[in-house]
């Protein structure tokens, strides 16, 4: 992977921020078609170029073609910087196929994918609550994850955000804030403090949560 700028993501990310965060229909292969620039699009500004491109080239509504691309190229980007952050730190080793879909590193010998989620309104209780009982949540959210590309039952960090302000989305774009919790959980990591439970047959699911709030 090449060396991100976790400056200028930071920088480029909160640009976002001052848009509505909105989803107008569910991910799908065809739209994820269109918008496959993102992947190669680090700037704001040339995103918003892009965008217009594909709207006029496909015909497409350009407030719902918008709100996909700027919401994917913002999931991964922050996606990116986590993976950076987790690279660069002691004990953890990179995964050598960088399309690996059910892992990004190994944390001391053991191979885990991260995601970044938003504290679930679909929960249904707190997030107080959700503190004292982290493994409910993790079942939830592997229970509850998506079905697309990265859906599996594999070992998983999640990163979840919450903002007082119930803005949590904002949080993925504070990549100077999940730098501080990543490092913070790394520095006082066991073990024996991951959670485990069993999914599927003959197969031990490791987990944990590592907790950003603002």
């Amino acid at each position: 992977m090449n060396t991100l700028n976790l400056e200028n993501i930071e920088k480029e990310l909160k640009k976002r921020h001052p848009y509505p965060y909105k989803w107008f229909r569910k991910q799908n292969n065809e739209w994820d078609n269109f918008t496959n620039f993102i992947y190669q699009t680090f700037n704001w500004e040339a995103l918003i170029l892009q965008i217009k491109i594909v709207a006029e080239r496909q015909k497409l509504d350009k407030h719902h073609i918008f709100q996909y691309a700027a919401n994917r190229w913002y999931n991964f980007w922050s996606a990116k910087a986590v993976e950076q952050i987790f690279s660069e730190m002691d004990g953890i080793e990179p995964v050598a196929e960088a399309k690996d879909s059910e892992k990004d590193f190994y944390l001391f010998g053991i191979p885990f994918d991260h995601k970044t989620s938003v504290f679930p309104k679909q929960f249904g209780k707190s997030f107080e609550y959700a503190q004292n009982h982290k493994a409910e949540l993790i079942e939830w959210l592997y229970k509850n994850q998506s079905t697309q590309k990265r859906y599996h039952l594999k070992n998983r960090l999640f990163i979840v955000v919450y903002a007082e302000n119930k803005k949590h989305w904002k949080l993925k774009g504070e990549i100077s804030l999940l730098k501080k919790a990543i490092e913070e959980y790394i520095e006082s990591y066991s073990r024996e403090h991951l959670y485990s439970f069993t999914f599927a047959e003959d197969q031990i699911t490791f987990s944990d949560i590592i907790w950003v709030s603002k």
